[in-house]
């Protein structure tokens, strides 16, 4: 079966790199470079981690997604998961670091519980004073997004799939087959897979009734000289508890020290425009973290970097058939996880046609 995929983060190699192992024809086109600085799976670095919260189908799927990447791993020759661990806490009753906890206990998942001054010794860049507990657990950690994306492209390209980077889709005709570009080229295949991240409204405008574009932030911290060794041997910290959603990514084999934060999100318009930090933006973002970060003013900010993404209303992923074509789009940064896992099931629903079964899983539904 010959098959194009528009867009090549995560999820479009992924596929690709699935449907490649089946025996498909496999093109891959891409607007910019691979990995692609502008796109949500051009970051350095993202977590990948057991604990969900609230969303138990996640939480039981991920156990699919260590696997299809245990998977990858073994083709390209190399794991790029740095399996550190995953940290959180709780600053207030109720908050996510709990809900986080909670949602451990209900799926059973073991972790460390320690008391504040426990986990200030263990992690002296906490303020103790600051919070209720902190717990980690062994399974997750870091998984690095730019060198897994170099390596694909080295696969798939000596495994006879064809990559079209710096070419632009601008349309597609679902009924034909057909892969449009902005400088008129067109490819025709038997279906047409769509991983465009926050491009994919300008391809399929009718999703918007679906599919919100946000705008969001993250930085690269440059931590106090003498906390440096805590931070290089520290576990992905999934919540730091409060009211900020903010999450931290420990410098990782020649990674930054990175934070984000869901409060830090705003709807856009356009994935291409507010790209730039505005000024002031990367020290908000790092000041969300104190508490319970001490000593937050000793860390420097050393870059921002701006993501766009989509999100359901209900925070979960989606797919859309649309004749021959079929969308397939994550739902915030949490999709990167699960990428080599949609791209196997993305292949699965190519060669069966059940699309009803491929979107019950992306939803965590079964």
């Amino acid at each position: 079966m010959k098959v194009a995929i528009a867009g090549g983060g995560i999820a479009g190699l992924a596929t690709a790199w699935a449907l490649t192992k089946r025996g498909h024809d496999v093109t891959l086109v891409e607007q910019g470079t691979i990995p692609n600085p502008l796109a949500a799976s051009g970051d350095e670095h993202r977590m990948i981690r057991r604990g969900y919260g609230s969303a138990d189908g996640y939480a039981r799927t991920i156990s699919e997604a260590f696997t299809a990447w245990d998977e990858m791993w073994r083709d390209l020759g190399h794991s790029h998961l740095s399996p550190r661990g995953v940290l959180a806490m709780s600053q207030i009753a109720g908050d996510d670091g709990e809900k986080f906890r909670n949602g451990y206990d209900r799926m059973g998942e073991t972790y460390e519980l320690y008391e504040p001054k426990e986990a200030a010794r263990r992690y002296p860049f906490l303020d103790p004073a600051t919070i209720r507990y902190a717990y980690f657990t062994k399974a997750g950690g870091a998984l690095l997004c730019q060198r897994i994306a170099r390596d694909l492209v080295q696969w798939l390209t000596e495994n006879g799939a064809t990559l079209r980077l710096n070419s632009r889709v601008a349309a597609i005709d679902s009924d034909k087959g057909t892969l449009i570009s902005s400088d008129g080229g067109q490819i025709a295949a038997d279906q047409i897979i769509v991983t465009a991240g926050a491009w994919v409204l300008q391809l399929v405008p009718e999703l918007a009734r679906d599919l919100t574009l946000y705008r969001t932030a993250v930085a690269y911290l440059t931590p106090p000289a003498d906390l440096a060794a805590a931070w290089a041997e520290a576990p992905a910290i999934l919540d730091i508890g409060g009211t900020a959603d903010a999450y931290m990514l420990p410098p990782v084999d020649g990674t930054g020290l990175k934070v984000g934060a869901g409060v830090m999100k705003r709807p856009a318009t356009d994935p291409e425009a507010d790209r730039v930090e505005k000024p002031g933006e990367g020290e908000r973002l790092r000041n969300l973290l104190s508490p319970p970060l001490a000593r937050i003013g000793e860390y420097r900010v050393a870059r921002v970097q701006t993501c766009a993404y989509t999100f359901t209303a209900d925070d979960k992923f989606l797919s859309y058939r649309q004749g021959k074509a079929l969308v397939v789009s994550a739902c915030s940064g949490h999709g990167y996880k699960f990428g080599a896992a949609v791209g196997r099931r993305v292949a699965e629903a190519v060669e069966t046609g059940d699309d009803a079964s491929l979107l019950s899983w992306l939803r965590a539904e079964a």
